[in-house]
């Protein structure tokens, strides 16, 4: 598999490095990747076989490194950055997806800068912010002490596996995507909805929108998925079976195709 390029993106005064591949000459799009960093996997290779594919890293790395990028202290910051960054890419608008909460980034960006926005898919959204912890900081957190610090249970299941977590990062994203799972289907694993406002505004969203679950995704209720339909009006849910929280990456072959149908418009969701 090649190696996506790598490019650095001068926005907010500041730097931000981008991920970018491409194997065709589709409408470009811009993926928002959820909280535990960027992988790039089948299910983007997928989209990048007939688009553009632009994945930021946010929050950035470490400031004092020499090539340091901007970090981001907040979800306005980021959103802010993100059109600029549309604007250094020279994208007038581009197809925006998002998993987990950068689902929900994906959604401030398309209910601020609705003219961005083309058509917006999100994959299990959820909001991990707290008004007291920036969102470098929720990055900056070993697996193990950010599902401490988000999980509802601090003493619970999930708690107790995530010590058991391996450094490697790509071996670390597998006993996730078996994590969450495995509790997923056993109804234990349940993250808190911290709502910093979306909720209220995505009636501003006029963007047709497609909404991703998986079937056993046990951090979020199934209900919000629906809450989502309700809210923002012409989106339609889909829900994967034998997938959790990353149906993405657990049924690349479903979602895969099911997004980029949605995408090229196969579908009667219209604002």
């Amino acid at each position: 598999m090649t190696v996506p390029e790598d490019r650095i993106v001068n926005v907010c005064d500041g730097r931000l490095r981008v991920h970018v591949k491409t194997a065709g000459s589709g409408p470009p799009i811009v993926f928002f990747h959820g909280a535990y960093g960027l992988r790039w996997d089948p299910f983007l290779d997928a989209l990048a076989a007939r688009h553009t594919v632009y994945a930021p890293e946010h929050p950035g790395t470490t400031p004092g490194e020499p090539d340091a990028i901007q970090q981001i202290d907040d979800l306005w910051d980021l959103v802010l950055a993100y059109d600029d960054l549309l604007d250094a890419l020279g994208l007038d608008a581009a197809a925006l997806v998002g998993h987990s909460f950068g689902a929900m980034v994906a959604a401030e960006v398309a209910a601020t800068h609705r003219r961005r926005a083309s058509r917006l898919v999100l994959i299990s959204p959820i909001g991990l912010w707290r008004d007291d912890m920036p969102v470098q900081n929720w990055m900056a957190l070993a697996p193990d002490v950010l599902v401490k610090a988000v999980c509802y249970d601090p003493e619970g299941p999930v708690a107790k596996l995530a010590f058991a977590m391996p450094e490697d990062p790509e071996a670390q994203m597998d006993a996730i995507v078996q994590l969450t799972w495995t509790l997923g289907c056993t109804g234990k694993l349940v993250w808190p909805l911290a709502d910093k406002g979306l909720k209220k505004r995505l009636y501003r969203v006029r963007t047709p929108t497609l909404i991703v679950w998986g079937r056993h995704d046990g951090l979020v209720p199934p209900v919000y998925a629906e809450e989502f339909k309700r809210r923002l009006t012409g989106s339609r849910v889909e829900i994967v079976n034998k997938a959790a929280h990353l149906p993405h990456l657990e049924q690349p072959a479903i979602v895969g195709p099911l997004v980029q149908s949605f995408l090229d418009g196969e579908d009667d969701a219209r604002a």
